[in-house]
């Protein structure tokens, strides 16, 4: 008999370990036991397919993984965490079962219900039998789980699909709205009357979206950036730290825009 071990219970973690825990039997484990969902099935004997990996990247990560694959002996891993390009190339060469990487999508405090609406990209490197099975299983584990799933070519794409295609293009948005909220008030005029004049562009065009101008804290956009290392986006963080010193309700005018 076979179990999910999920590693790392935090905001993504926990709602991975939910779901799953529905069509498959799972185990959580974190650092903080108390994290721990209590059950009253006993799973101690089965054996571990796979390897769930939700937590946060650092330094250490690779090796922090490969104590958990030291742990738990799994069949595969799959890496949900969002990480440095190359991460899960690295781990592949230095592991021999097989190691996935699937981009997670989705905000933080309706993320069970975001992983259902968001198709759950996935990766792996090579292209063996056991490789083979590891995408098989995982998909499957996807359909039951009633989450749409697809492969990607390679990690890579995926890795920086996460952080260019989603948190650092999201983190250029705000940060457009952050300077044309900065120029406004310069000019002492109203944002939202002023960007009143692009809502029916956006509606023929879909290519002028207004985002609030909000300061942009949390651990995604921002965290991220280190992540790629690239000087042109970290002018988002640039822009992010200005607006805060220029804007006086910088830090509370989401409340404005957010229900």
């Amino acid at each position: 008999m076979y179990k999910d071990v999920v590693c790392g219970l935090g905001e993504i973690g926990l709602p991975i370990y939910k779901i799953i825990s529905k069509v498959f039997p799972v185990e959580g484990y974190d650092i903080d036991s108390s994290l721990i969902p209590k059950s009253k099935n006993n799973f101690n004997s089965y054996k571990v397919r796979f390897l769930h990996v939700c937590i946060p990247f650092n330094k250490n990560f690779i090796y922090n993984v490969m104590n958990l694959e030291k742990k738990f002996s799994p069949k595969s891993i799959v890496i949900h965490s969002t990480i440095k390009p190359g991460t899960t190339d690295s781990l592949q060469k230095k592991l021999k079962i097989p190691v996935i990487f699937s981009a997670t999508r989705g905000v933080h405090k309706r993320m069970q219900s975001d992983l259902k609406k968001y198709t759950k990209f996935f990766a792996l490197k090579n292209k063996n039998s056991t490789s083979k099975l590891a995408s098989q299983n995982f998909s499957q584990l996807m359909k039951k789980s009633k989450i749409k799933s697809k492969r990607m070519s390679n990690p890579k794409t995926l890795e920086l699909a996460k952080i260019i295609c989603d948190t650092s293009y999201y983190g250029w948005l705000i940060n457009y709205s952050q300077m044309s909220k900065i120029i406004a008030e310069k000019h002492g005029v109203d944002y939202d009357e002023m960007w009143s004049f692009s809502d029916e562009i956006h509606k023929f065009l879909g290519n002028r979206p207004k985002m609030f101008p909000g300061f942009i804290g949390g651990h995604c956009v921002i965290p991220n950036l280190d992540l790629i290392q690239n000087q042109t986006l970290n002018l988002i963080k640039s822009i992010n730290n200005k607006y805060s010193k220029t804007v006086k309700n910088s830090k509370t005018i989401h409340k404005k825009y957010v229900k």
